[in-house]
């Protein structure tokens, strides 16, 4: 596809990402996004040919940068064991350090359209999948799982009621439990014991 192209899909996706956190995401209206992007309603039209379309768009351009972030984070630490999930409460922590907003993009499609919580929930099964095959204590990997989603989803559903300090207690806490579940696999992944897909 044309790098133009590419750039007037990337400006409506941003933008309508932009209206549903700024004006809520019941109020994404394909004319708004239009006038958001710089485009004409017939341009979005062209690119995404419905609010579905659009919505769709949205859900899959956050499924697909959420991966690649988690991508590159766990290569960075060479794929050891509990890597994956260790990158996953990085990313996590850093998105509340910079204050960054939940991905209203996502909840206004979701919210829109509950048929797309088929390919959110298809990806979060292989995303927890991965998270066990890479790591050292697969049920104690969950719970940290649990732990991190229950975080997450308070805060795109605006339900954080928890200060400063509980956060930082909370995410020191979970960064112990998986230092301790490395420390304790050091023998037995050394001699190969361990998966790390």
């Amino acid at each position: 596809m044309p790098a133009k192209r590419l750039g007037t899909k990337r400006k409506i996706l941003e933008a309508a990402a932009e209206i549903a956190r700024e004006a809520g995401p019941g109020n994404l209206a394909l004319d708004a996004v239009a006038a958001k992007a710089g485009v004409s309603k017939g341009g979005l039209l062209y690119h995404f040919p419905s609010k579905n379309k659009l919505l769709e768009a949205v859900v899959e351009v956050f499924l697909r940068s959420f991966e690649e972030m988690l991508f590159e984070r766990q290569r960075a630490k060479q794929n050891r064991p509990d890597s994956l999930l260790e990158a996953y409460l990085d990313l996590f922590v850093e998105d509340h350090d910079r204050k960054r907003p939940p991905p209203s993009g996502l909840l206004a499609a979701l919210a829109e359209n509950p048929d797309f919580f088929a390919p959110v929930r298809c990806s979060e099964r292989q995303f927890l999948d991965r998270v066990r095959d890479n790591a050292s204590d697969p049920a104690m990997a969950l719970i940290v799982f649990l732990a991190i989603q229950g975080m997450r989803n308070m805060n795109l559903l605006n339900l954080d009621v928890m200060t400063d300090e509980e956060f930082q207690e909370a995410v020191a806490k979970l960064k112990s439990i998986l230092d301790d579940m490395t420390e304790r696999c050091m023998p037995a992944c050394a001699g190969g014991g361990l998966k790390t897909a």
